[in-house]
C-alpha cells in the first residue's frame, strides 16, 4: 500500500514546496533499509564470479538516458547517510548521469521503473556485479477485499529479478516482503543517523 508515502510526500510538500523529496527517493530510502536486514542483498558478484558480501553497500538507480540507453546512478555507501544526505545525493546523482556521467558501479541492487510512463509491473534483468534488480510499479488504486465490503486501496507493485548463485525464491521473497513492510511504515526520518525501521 501506498498510504505512507503518499503521507509523507505531502507532508514534505507542505514543509518544502517544490524542494520536497520524491516518492522516489522515499522508496531507495525503504531498500537501502532492507538491504541492511538481508545479507545476500549486500552481495557482489565479481568478474572471476567470486562473490563477497560489503557491510557497507552501494545502492544503484537505472536512469534512461537520450537515444533510449539506460545508465545507473550510484549512491556510495548509501547505509551510512542520513535523510538529508540521502536525498541530497540521490537526486545530485541522478541528475549527474542523465548529463552523462558514467559512476563505478559496485551496487548489489538496482533500483529500475517505468512509473512516469504508467507501467505497472516489468520483469527486469540483473547485470553483475548486481545480485538483484527491483522494479518499481506506478501507484494505481485497486480493488481490496475488505470483509463484507469492498474498498480500493493506492498500491504499488514490486518486481524482483535476482541471481540464483547468491539467493533463491524464498530469501528474495522475504527481502521484497521487508521492502514491502519499510514502504508502507514510511516516516520522513526526523534524525540525523540512518536507521532501519523495526
Amino acid at each position: 500500500r501506498w498510504d505512507s508515502i503518499r503521507k509523507a510526500r505531502d507532508v514534505a510538500k507542505k514543509k518544502n514546496g517544490r524542494n520536497a523529496p520524491s516518492p522516489s527517493v522515499m522508496i531507495a530510502w525503504a531498500v537501502v533499509r532492507a538491504m541492511e536486514k538481508h545479507a545476500p542483498f549486500r552481495r557482489l558478484i565479481l568478474e572471476d564470479d567470486r562473490i563477497i558480501e560489503t557491510e557497507n553497500f552501494d545502492l544503484g538507480i537505472a536512469v534512461a538516458i537520450e537515444g533510449d540507453r539506460l545508465a545507473t546512478a550510484v549512491i556510495t555507501e548509501a547505509n551510512k547517510k542520513s535523510w538529508p544526505e540521502f536525498v541530497k545525493i540521490y537526486h545530485g546523482t541522478v541528475d549527474a548521469t542523465r548529463g552523462g556521467r558514467v559512476d563505478a558501479m559496485n551496487a548489489p541492487v538496482v533500483i529500475t521503473s517505468l512509473g512516469a510512463f504508467g507501467v505497472k509491473v516489468g520483469a527486469p534483468i540483473v547485470v553483475p556485479p548486481s545480485v538483484g534488480t527491483l522494479f518499481v510499479g506506478t501507484a494505481h488504486r485497486e480493488l481490496m477485499p475488505n470483509g463484507k465490503k469492498n474498498e480500493t486501496a493506492e498500491v504499488i507493485t514490486l518486481s524482483r529479478t535476482f541471481d540464483h548463485r547468491v539467493v533463491n525464491g524464498a530469501g528474495a521473497a522475504n527481502f521484497v516482503h521487508e521492502i514491502k513492510g519499510q514502504i508502507e511504515k514510511f516516516k520522513v526520518p526526523g534524525g540525523t543517523r540512518a536507521t532501519a525501521s523495526h
